[in-house]
């Protein structure tokens, strides 16, 4: 399988030495996430929103997506969607960021996790 590191997705964030992962495993595992998140160009906001672009994004940044408001809050400390901070989420949602309304029960893998940062990477904005 092609490996493909964070570095190699999104150069100018910086991430690489953070993050690797697979971005094609990644996309795999994105399917699981895909009956409430949409990526790419034209994506549209579903139960949960666009992922395009987020990784190193402001978290709660999508104007057009009502978060809850934890997140909402954590967006206006100035939270980033690190890759660490992505990993942590995805581990386990609900611990991460009590109150949030994602049902989603979380990637339990550390590879899956990573592939999905990966992947996320490679959408761009």
């Amino acid at each position: 399988m092609l490996a493909a590191s964070i570095l190699a997705t999104t150069p100018a964030l910086g991430f690489a030495q953070d993050v690797e992962g697979d971005a094609e495993a990644g996309e795999k595992v994105f399917r699981k996430c895909m009956a409430c998140h949409a990526v790419g160009e034209g994506a549209k906001n579903k139960v949960g929103p666009v992922l395009t672009g987020i990784v190193g994004a402001p978290v709660a940044a999508n104007e057009d997506f009502d978060y809850s408001d934890v997140l909402a809050e954590m967006g206006a400390e100035g939270k980033e969607w690190t890759p660490g901070e992505l990993a942590a989420f995805l581990e386990k949602p609900r611990d991460y960021a009590k109150g949030t309304k994602m049902a989603f029960a979380g990637l339990r893998k550390e590879e899956e996790r990573m592939n999905v940062i990966a992947y996320l990477a490679s959408t761009g904005e």
